[in-house]
């Protein structure tokens, strides 16, 4: 008998750890997963569903047995990815029909986002929305037929149950084939059209910049700051690109609004249960409109982009505030997601022992026996109660400000500063007894480039030399084991690197040495960049100027995306673009430059209708729009002179201009590679700033005071 099933529902991706498996003393089956190194991945390798990873064998055997695929993508982080695991994917029924009717593939969606942008787009437009985990039906020549993200084993709250799933699935694909084909062919056609788009090409002008102040304000909640859909303004996600945009309109107008909208997402952020009070970093979003309770999960890249906005927005302001949360931030990543080996870490979960959040929530009376005499200051200040805010626990926020504190308690702002910093360092060491959700500790190359270019920026604006440190480590890292023939590699842990890097990898990484060479004016990065960019346009470079997703010699997919869409974080295409135009301004090199606005020219109709849907390319046009400068120091790095004269470029805002230091430890190899290092000498023996727009220089200065970039 034919069975019938309801639309998809849909459950909204929560994120949260994966629950690792524990010793037993008989050795238990694994499936193809065994020799994976994603930490997703291998917590699934015991499952009873023959689950195969992505690759030519499970691809091959599909076809060869003419049999659908059942794709599962999701990432170590997501809490609703676990709970279809144990509820569907360790239920040996379940994994006796997926296995006796489908080749069943697991994907990390952090290895292979080419694989979940093409499959999120079929799934959105079977269901309206779409989250993880994913589970996509498709065709043994990967079309897509049927898909949705969280079922349940059985019909539950109006949700169908994931074994009628199954049922309607194999029924589509025995007996209604030609539904199936039918189906499959529009959906991959709508792939196509959504992820493969082709406008004309034109210049973008700065009305498209002023639109998207107007569309950020549309979504803008004046109540507590952020960005999402009205009337309810929830859940609420860092928008650091879109920040970062409204600092520099500010900067460029003048006008008060933007300014506005950002500072007041950055102070409720940075106050609010999202911020993780005790021992920094934020979590990944918030699900309530007044940042109060998280998802609990940390990423690598919101952090590291976060503290891109919050410089900036120190640097417009000039308020000790978002540099102190800067340097917290960049604290809990050099002491909890460090890799010995100098990188990064992608992620820790959201769950510690089975439930979300335990590690990070406390009771009053954990508080009181922690803190003790500075318990009630503890409480005032992070809004301890007996009820609590989340399931009878505190989510701990900035409730109560200093001053208020003091008044109350009749103490002086200094004492409570003490204390309370006392109090916080009691509540961290005795969170670090608890048992810690888990750490996703692969290492990823654009991920990595993220929080290169957040450490690199850092020891520029706060003039930390550790910061730098951790940004060539990292630096190095990549450059000597995520490469292969000369290519880089998207993924390594446990010593393996491998999978091809996608654009999004080089142009973060790009960008990322771009900012470490601005800090130590070292050739070797400039000279890694020239060839990183050489290989995205050998490899990525699309004939309307823009830049596909994977390379040109990337394996064949249904379709080969080309899409400036922002997510969670930047598109490649955005920040590829910023590479050339930065880069073309540092080697003295037109051809580069003009890469870049040639890339925003092929993304004109984005630009013009749907600013806010891509603003990291709003920001590369703001900076090309905003006729960058080069400025070109002569003189010993060392001295008193260039210091000032670094310190002077650095702290202009926006950063609309790209700096350089020449002396005679570098100067015969940046000579080599830039013609903006040739003739740029010290005045008289005193160290000279030279001021240029696309090569041509002004008079040189002397005086750090007399620096001035527009």
């Amino acid at each position: 008998m034919r069975s019938t099933l309801p639309a998809a529902a849909l459950v909204l991706a929560a994120c949260a750890p994966a629950q690792h498996d524990t010793p037993t003393s008989k050795p238990r089956k694994m499936n193809h997963l065994v020799n994976e190194t994603s930490p997703y991945l291998l917590q699934h390798v015991h499952n009873p569903v023959d689950w195969y990873p992505w690759g030519e064998e499970a691809l091959a055997r599909a076809k060869k047995e003419n049999k659908p695929i059942f794709l599962s993508i999701g990432y170590s982080a997501c809490h609703w990815c676990h709970v279809m695991e144990h509820e569907s994917f360790e239920n040996p029924a379940i994994a006796k029909k997926l296995n006796e009717n489908f080749v069943c593939i697991k994907v990390d969606r952090e290895e292979r986002p080419d694989l979940d942008e093409i499959y999120m787009v079929a799934v959105q437009a079977l269901t309206g929305s779409g989250g993880w985990p994913m589970s996509v039906f498709m065709t043994p020549d990967l079309k897509p037929y049927f898909g949705g993200t969280y079922w349940p084993p059985e019909d539950r709250m109006g949700m169908p149950g994931f074994q009628r799933v199954l049922d309607h699935t194999i029924d589509l694909w025995n007996n209604r084939r030609s539904d199936v084909d039918s189906l499959s062919k529009r959906l991959t056609q709508a792939i196509s059209k959504h992820l493969a788009v082709r406008g004309q090409p034109n210049d973008p002008k700065l009305e498209f910049v002023e639109s998207f102040v107007e569309q950020s304000r549309s979504r803008f909640d004046e109540s507590t700051g952020g960005f999402a859909a009205p009337p309810n303004f929830a859940p609420k996600f860092p928008h650091a690109s879109e920040i970062q945009q409204l600092l520099r309109a500010h900067a460029r107008t003048k006008a008060t609004k933007p300014l506005q909208m950002a500072e007041r997402t950055l102070q409720a952020m940075a106050d609010g249960g999202i911020y993780d009070q005790i021992g920094g970093g934020f979590h990944r979003y918030s699900t309530d409109r007044e940042w109060l309770v998280p998802h609990f999960e940390k990423m690598l890249y919101d952090n590291s982009l976060l503290v891109q906005a919050y410089l900036d927005a120190y640097l417009v302001t000039d308020e000790p505030r978002y540099a102190e949360v800067c340097r917290d931030v960049l604290d809990y990543l050099l002491r909890e997601m460090q890799d010995p080996g100098g990188a990064f870490w992608s992620t820790t979960d959201a769950d510690s022992e089975g439930e979300e959040g335990k590690f990070f929530v406390w009771s009053r009376a954990d508080v009181d026996k922690i803190c003790g005499d500075d318990a009630e200051l503890a409480r005032l200040r992070w809004g301890v109660t007996d009820s609590g805010n989340f399931e009878g626990h505190n989510v701990l926020f900035r409730a109560m400000p200093i001053a208020d504190i003091a008044k109350r308690l009749e103490l002086e702002e200094a004492q409570v500063r003490a204390r309370l910093e006392n109090a916080r360092q009691a509540l961290y060491d005795a969170r670090k007894k608890r048992i810690p959700p888990g750490t996703d500790d692969k290492i990823l190359t654009a991920w990595t480039g993220m929080v290169i270019s957040a450490f690199a920026r850092a020891h520029q604006v706060l003039g930390e030399p550790r910061y730098l440190d951790a940004a060539r480590s990292a630096a190095d890292f990549v450059l000597t084991h995520m490469r292969r023939d000369g290519r880089l590699l998207r993924t390594s842990r446990a010593g393996k690197a491998h999978l091809s890097a996608y654009l999004e990898d080089y142009a973060f990484f790009s960008v990322a040495l771009l900012d470490v060479f601005e800090c130590d004016f070292d050739p070797k990065w400039l000279r890694e960049v020239k060839t990183l960019l050489g290989q995205i346009e050998t490899h990525f470079l699309d004939e309307d100027g823009s830049f596909f997703f994977t390379a040109d010699d990337h394996e064949t997919l249904i379709t080969r995306s080309k899409s400036v869409l922002e997510s969670a974080t930047p598109s490649g295409i955005s920040i590829a673009t910023a590479a050339f135009l930065r880069a073309g301004l540092l080697l003295g090199d037109e051809a580069l430059y003009e890469r870049g606005w040639n890339a925003l020219r092929a993304h004109h109709e984005m630009l013009s209708t749907s600013p806010i849907n891509c603003p990291s390319l709003v920001l590369a046009l703001e900076f090309a729009l905003g006729d960058p400068r080069e400025i070109v120091i002569a003189g010993d790095p060392e001295s008193a002179e260039v210091g000032a004269f670094l310190n002077s470029v650095r702290t202009q805002f926006p950063p609309h201009h790209v700096v350089v230091v020449v002396h005679d430890g570098n100067r015969a190899a940046l000579e080599e590679l830039t013609s903006l290092a040739t003739g740029k000498e010290p005045v008289d023996g005193v160290p000279a700033a030279y001021v240029c727009r696309r090569g041509t220089c002004d008079a040189p200065t002397t005086d750090p005071a007399a620096l001035t970039l527009r």
